[in-house]
């Protein structure tokens, strides 16, 4: 079961969200608040698998709360859910440490399905957060050339979406090294999270 917290200054729309989720067999909604300052002490409190993190609210924003929960909580795994494609908050955002990025027009399958990828450590990111990200996103061309064909490869598999499980199978290598292999990469490129790093990729178009 994947246990979600919500955390949204609209009522209707965590009442919406949640009666969806609550006819998913596999994920519960454990909990709810409507400022970022709520959310923060929820997420501490709950320890949830995912936490649904609005983008602006009074008071606390998302990005604010997301880098609190961070802070005092590294393992916390962070849904931003959002209306707006302003580069002013989808960077700080991603850098704040959010795992994934979709938008209030998404299905609420869709955001059932983001949860379950991102609880298994896919990112899923909205084509038009990809694009705004992408837009906006570091240009340095040098970063990658640093990286070995090993860690090119596995780069492309992070890029399709692969869990460290699914890319040590496909390459025939312990989960062990692949974790060396991604540490590295991230390094190399300069970027804190996998997330990170799959943009700066769609962004390089290393990966065509």
């Amino acid at each position: 079961m994947i246990d979600v917290l919500l955390v949204d200054d609209h009522e209707t729309v965590r009442l919406g969200v949640a009666a969806f989720l609550s006819t998913q067999e596999d994920i519960s909604v454990v909990g709810e608040a409507s400022n970022g300052k709520e959310g923060v002490e929820q997420a501490l409190k709950l320890r949830p698998d995912i936490i649904l993190m609005d983008l602006v609210m009074d008071g606390m924003n998302g990005i604010e709360a997301t880098k609190e929960i961070i802070t005092q909580w590294k393992e916390a795994t962070i849904i931003i859910v959002t209306s707006f494609l302003d580069n002013d908050k989808l960077r700080p955002a991603l850098e704040a440490g959010a795992k994934s990025y979709v938008l209030k027009t998404s299905t609420a399958m869709q955001i059932a399905d983001a949860i379950r990828k991102t609880a298994q450590g896919i990112a899923v990111l909205d084509e038009k957060v990809q694009a705004q990200m992408i837009s906006s996103f570091r240009t340095e061309e040098s970063l990658h050339q640093s990286l070995t064909n090993r860690e090119k490869e596995i780069l492309k598999l992070m890029s399709d979406g692969k869990t460290n499980q699914q890319i040590a199978e496909t390459l025939f290598i312990t989960i062990k090294t692949v974790k060396t292999h991604v540490s590295h990469i991230l390094s190399k490129l300069d970027v804190d999270d996998r997330t990170q790093a799959v943009v700066y990729a769609f962004q390089q178009k290393l990966f065509k």
